[in-house]
C-alpha cells in the first residue's frame, strides 16, 4: 500500500530541477498514468507562485521504471492572476512525460453551475469489496495490480460473472477513498487525487463493450497517450470521491474517454479526458 502524499513528493535540486522516486505500489501496466502526472504536478507546485492548480495536460512519452526520475520545471508565463509552467520528466535521459500546468491566484469572476450529478447511492451505504465477496460462495479475486491496494473502492455495479453475457455500456462508476491517507490540506497534493482518479477511469469504462468476447480473460490493453484534467471545485476535506468514467467511442486503434469526479455532496471537483492506444496483451 502506498501513500499518495509521500509517494509523489519531490526533492528540489535547484534551478527548477527536481528528483522523485517512482513507487511500485502504484503499478498498472507500469506506473499508473495519473500517479506519474502527480509527480509532475508536485514539482510545478513547488515552483508556482499561486496556490491553486487550474488545469493539467500531459503526453505520456515512455513507461518509467520503479526508480528515481528527474523533473525539470520551466515557467512559460507569469501574470498577475495566472501562470503557466512546463514539467518534463526523464529517467536516465529517456523522456517519460511532458506536462503543462496553469495555476491561478484569487480571481473575481462569473459563477454558475448547470450540472446533473449521477443518481447513485452514498458511499457509506455500499458494501466494501470484502463484504461483497463474503456475501457470495466464491473466493475473493484480487487485482493483479498493486495500484488498487491504495484505494477503498465501493463499486456502484458489481458482478462475479465472467465473461459478461453481452456488451455492457461504456460507463464505469465507483466511489473511491485513498488509503492510508484520504485527504490532503495542500492544494497541490489534493489535486493529485483528481489526476489519479480521472486518469484511471479510462480503460475500465472503454473496455466494457468488449469484455464479453474474452472468455479466457483480458485479451487487450490500452495505455494512455495523454491526459487533460480541469480542476473545478476542490474539496480537500472530503475523503470520498465518485469517479464517473465514459468511453463512448473506439476505432482504428484509438479509444476516446472522458471522466468526471464528484464529491460526496455531488459537487463537480474535476473533469477531463484523453485517448488510449489499443494493444493486444502479450502472450506470456
Amino acid at each position: 500500500m502506498g501513500d499518495l502524499g509521500e509517494d509523489t513528493a519531490v526533492e528540489s535540486l535547484g534551478d527548477g530541477r527536481y528528483r522523485a522516486t517512482v513507487c511500485r505500489d502504484w503499478e498498472i501496466w507500469g506506473p499508473e498514468g495519473g500517479y506519474m502526472a502527480s509527480i509532475a504536478l508536485r514539482a510545478v507546485g513547488a515552483e508556482a507562485t499561486f496556490d491553486r492548480p487550474a488545469s493539467f495536460s500531459c503526453h505520456y512519452l515512455g513507461v518509467a521504471a520503479f526508480e528515481p526520475v528527474d523533473i525539470e520545471v520551466t515557467t512559460l508565463r507569469r501574470g498577475r492572476n495566472a501562470e503557466s509552467h512546463r514539467a518534463s520528466i526523464t529517467q536516465a535521459g529517456r523522456p517519460i512525460l511532458e506536462a503543462t500546468v496553469w495555476s491561478i491566484g484569487e480571481v473575481e469572476g462569473l459563477a454558475h453551475e448547470v450540472l446533473e450529478p449521477p443518481d447513485v447511492p452514498d458511499p457509506e451505504s455500499l458494501p466494501t469489496m470484502a463484504e461483497r465477496w463474503a456475501s457470495v460462495d466464491e473466493e475473493p479475486v484480487g487485482s493483479p495490480f498493486a495500484f488498487w491496494s491504495n484505494l477503498d473502492a465501493r463499486p456502484i455495479e458489481w458482478s462475479t460473472t465472467w465473461p459478461p453475457p453481452g456488451p455492457q455500456q461504456p460507463t464505469w462508476r465507483q466511489w473511491e477513498r485513498f488509503v492510508p491517507t484520504s485527504t490532503f490540506a495542500d492544494p497541490w497534493v489534493d489535486a493529485c487525487r483528481a489526476l489519479v482518479l480521472v486518469d484511471v477511469v479510462s480503460w475500465p469504462a472503454a473496455c466494457r463493450p468488449h469484455q464479453w468476447q474474452w472468455p479466457q480473460g483480458q485479451e487487450w490493453m490500452a495505455p494512455s497517450l495523454d491526459l487533460y484534467v480541469a480542476f473545478h471545485d476542490p474539496r480537500p476535506d472530503d475523503p470520498w470521491l465518485l469517479v464517473d468514467g465514459h468511453g463512448p467511442i473506439a476505432g482504428d486503434g484509438l479509444m476516446g474517454w472522458n471522466g468526471r469526479l464528484w464529491s460526496s455532496d455531488r459537487r463537480l471537483i474535476a473533469s477531463g479526458g484523453g485517448q488510449l492506444l489499443c494493444r493486444r496483451v502479450p502472450v506470456r
